[in-house]
């Protein structure tokens, strides 16, 4: 059995922007060494998620203007007037869509649909380097 934990660091600009991170985690698994088992993507930070979509420019608007609706950025929330960050938005869109993921890996490979994606939300009201661990477990590769 093999676990690798890995870290990336993704700079973003906040307001629910949107990062594939898919080549990132492949990649990682591939240097795991792992064959079959899982992959866990877990965004470390309170206003940031891990999710998985169709990452193309139209649904990243639309997911962006959804989360929008759902806990607008000019919402008055008690988390704002209590600290004055003006970010209690983004605490409640990254509740809700939570902080990680788990996919499973079969032949080295994370097992995701064709048009689906691994992607990093950063819901916070400004820039900042979001840090995302990655974690792969399961049974090495048999080398023939």
């Amino acid at each position: 059995m093999i676990l690798k934990t890995r870290d990336i660091f993704k700079k973003t600009k906040g307001f629910s922007d949107i990062h594939n991170l898919t080549a990132e985690v492949q990649k990682i698994i591939k240097e795991s060494g792992v064959a079959e088992g899982f992959c866990h993507i877990f965004a470390v930070g309170s206003t940031a998620s891990i999710s998985t979509m169709e990452f193309e420019p139209a649904l990243v608007k639309d997911i962006q203007e959804k989360l929008e609706d759902f806990a607008s950025k000019e919402m008055n929330s008690h988390h704002s007037q209590t600290w004055g960050d003006d970010n209690g938005f983004s605490h409640i869109r990254a509740t809700f869509m939570g902080p990680g993921i788990t996919v499973p890996v079969r032949d080295g490979f994370c097992i995701l649909g064709t048009w689906q994606q691994i992607v990093l939300l950063d819901h916070d009201n400004r820039p900042r380097e979001r840090h995302i661990v990655v974690q792969v477990i399961g049974n090495e590769r048999k080398e023939d």
